[in-house]
């Protein structure tokens, strides 16, 4: 329950606070005189968005405090998950700054906005004149049925199985899309794959028949080279081996007188081995028979194959190239692998169909049935509220294919007149029977819930007279399970008050500032005869306003 809201610099709220009771609390006031400046700046700590222009006194920031009894709401785990200090008593705390930014604290602590709008809508349900627009709307008229139905449980786990099926069905969309790709591209990876696979690429294979190419190339400049320096070791009168055994032959002649000559002999002998290990490989090489023409062209046609892949993959390297043939053999893997996918999402999808199709079902028939509670408890409090002619049912389609909330299509049937059967809300009902409607239906729902405090601003609209009465007489039976707060201008709903409060106007240093004052019995007898007066107030009708309190 809302236990105070303390208010600095909001419109024309200079300073303001008030402490709240439970029960059945009602707000006064002439119109204009800043009743629902109190419910916006509420509303701004239960996480609405805020106005610069709100600012009283631009250059100062505007402080909105609410303390909260949360015992009854089990939150401790909520704030927990969030980091926020636990206390049955929550203190929720907005600030406008002039600067235009606005900050949201709970218990001191820092949070978003998202986070107070949460808290917001378990701790005050706020009921306004706009929102019996809302009876004319399908996901709330639905939305109605499953709160009155008190079966929170089969509902969510319909929404947890849709989830899980509405994401399977994504997928399975996906795969079959990119697998249907990949099949009308697969010949094309195909051929490129085979080609380069053909092309046996290696980058030590590569380089060789470079190799390979340069020397064939050049085949004759080679033989002509290998055939002069076979001749210059071996063949040539003055060849190198004879010259060198000569000159070892004349050093060893004086190694006898000359000691270093030794050295020189072994020096040249081992210059004469390495000699004659080169003139035996020339000469191999001489004798190497593959310098031939047809395998020149058949090196150059395996090195054009690389460039014109190189060139057509648009890459500089064998490596590179490589990776290119890798990537079309993991394409055309990825296809067989995209249909074994598809096989074993069609499986888990069509397992999880079976299992919507009966929670589906479950809540189905759990909405008819409680239709039928919620079309006879809506007729029971619209006969209370004067409409002894108004009818009242629920009808709920099947539809095909699943929603996020079933297979249902929900409409509220509703005619307050004899002998004109009940049609569409939005085609049938005036703004009065709206009103007494959505009450009706409101302290319905709020039976089934632990809704601590609801807010009714001005809901009476279009109701006077004896069923002013009534509707005061269900507020005032809410505020047993509830604390029940009414901003209104009807003196019977008032009467019926276990608070009242009345908000005014007052002028200070040339500027008008709202007020709000609690009312003692006497204050509220005033009250309630001055608005049952709309000239001066007498005894008459102060005697009146007394026999509506004791009444």
């Amino acid at each position: 329950m809302l236990k105070s809201l303390s208010i600095v610099n909001y419109a024309l709220i200079e300073n303001l606070e008030v402490d709240f009771e439970c029960g059945f609390t009602v707000i006064t006031g002439e119109t204009g005189a800043g009743k629902s400046i109190i419910l916006g700046a509420l509303s701004l700590i239960l996480g609405n968005r805020a106005d610069l222009d709100l600012l009283k006194d631009k250059n100062r920031k505007c402080v909105i405090e609410g303390v909260f009894d949360n015992a009854r709401l089990n939150l401790r785990d909520f704030f927990n998950e969030n980091d926020l200090d636990y206390d049955t008593n929550t203190i929720i705390r907005r600030e406008l700054l002039p600067s235009g930014k606005s900050r949201a604290f709970v218990n001191d602590t820092p949070v978003t906005l998202k986070l107070i709008n949460f808290l917001g809508n378990k701790f005050v349900n706020i009921h306004s004149q706009h929102q019996t627009l809302k009876l004319s709307d399908a996901s709330f008229q639905l939305a109605v049925l499953d709160d009155f139905s008190n079966e929170p449980k089969i509902l969510s786990d319909y929404h947890s199985l849709y989830v899980e099926y509405s994401s399977s069905k994504a997928k399975l969309e996906s795969l079959v899309e990119a697998n249907d790709i990949a099949i009308r591209d697969q010949d094309y990876f195909r051929f490129q794959y085979d080609e380069l696979y053909n092309a046996k690429l290696s980058k030590d294979n590569f380089l060789e028949l470079e190799e390979k190419a340069a020397i064939l190339e050049h085949s004759e400049e080679i033989k002509v080279a290998l055939s002069e320096a076979e001749f210059i070791i071996n063949d040539s009168d003055t060849s190198l081996q004879d010259n060198l055994q000569l000159l070892i032959r004349s050093l060893d002649k004086i190694t006898g007188f000359l000691p270093k000559a030794s050295s020189l002999v072994e020096r040249l002998t081992s210059l004469m081995i390495e000699m004659e290990d080169i003139g035996s490989e020339i000469s191999s090489l001489n004798n190497y028979e593959d310098f031939n023409p047809d395998e020149l062209q058949k090196t150059n046609e395996k090195l054009s194959l690389i460039y014109t892949l190189q060139k057509k993959h648009h890459v500089n390297s064998v490596e590179e190239l490589i990776q290119v043939r890798e990537d079309f053999d993991n394409r055309l893997q990825n296809i067989d692998n995209l249909e074994d996918e598809i096989k074993r999402v069609k499986n888990e999808l069509t397992k999880l169909e079976k299992l919507i199709t009966t929670s589906a079902k479950k809540l189905h028939d759990l909405r008819i049935k409680v239709s039928h509670s919620l079309s006879s408890s809506v007729m029971e409090v619209l006969h209370k509220l004067g409409m002894k002619d108004a009818k009242f049912h629920v009808r709920i389609e099947t539809i095909e294919g699943f929603t996020n909330t079933g297979i249902d299509k929900v409409q509220f049937m509703f005619n307050a007149n004899l002998g004109v059967a009940p049609g569409e809300i939005s085609k049938i009902a005036s703004g009065g029977e709206l009103s007494r409607l959505m009450l009706a239906i409101k302290s319905l729902i709020n039976h089934q819930q632990l809704m601590p405090t609801v807010i009714f601003d001005e809901i009476d609209t279009g109701v006077s007279g004896d069923i002013a009465g009534k509707v005061g007489g269900i507020m005032k039976d809410m505020s047993d399970n509830h604390q029940v707060i009414s901003i209104t201008h009807l003196p019977q709903i008032a009467a019926k008050s276990d608070n009242h409060f009345k908000v005014y106007k007052t002028m200070s240093n040339g500027s008008t500032i709202t007020t709000i004052d609690n009312l003692n019995k006497e204050e509220k007898i005033t009250e309630i005869a001055t608005m049952l007066s709309s000239e001066k107030v007498t005894e008459k009708v102060l005697s009146v306003a007394r026999e509506m309190l004791e009444g």
